[in-house]
């Protein structure tokens, strides 16, 4: 079973996340972006669904030191945000995210992405 790390600091959010994705994954949990990076170098999740908007360290900064670390580079991270701004998109890419996705998250589309980068 593949490992998604969900990194989500709002518990409506994290509990959707969860119902939605724990039949099919095995998932672990960070609350904040420094835990994140540090999970993700502890876990080795296969995946990693990455909020932006994050305490101690955002989303954006974790994702740069994520895809800095030759240990963790290769994992996908997916960002995923409520704020639809003009060039989110864009700077998500940029600091490292392989995709992005707006919330609330379009069910069908998440499972496409996890599919893309999952090869399931």
């Amino acid at each position: 079973m593949k490992k998604i790390l969900i990194v989500e600091d709002v518990d409506m959010n994290l509990d959707l996340l969860v119902q939605l994705l724990e039949d099919d994954y095995a998932l672990v949990a960070a609350r904040d972006g420094l835990a994140g990076v540090e999970m993700a170098g502890s876990e080795k999740p296969d995946l990693i669904l990455m909020d932006m908007s994050l305490p101690v360290l955002d989303g954006w900064e974790a994702t740069r030191r994520i895809k800095a670390d030759a240990i963790t580079t290769g994992i996908p991270v997916i960002g995923l945000s409520a704020h639809a701004m003009d060039g989110d998109s864009e700077k998500a890419l940029a600091a490292g995210c392989d995709a992005y996705l707006t919330k609330p998250i379009d069910d069908e589309l998440l499972f496409q992405k996890l599919t893309e980068y999952l090869g399931e």
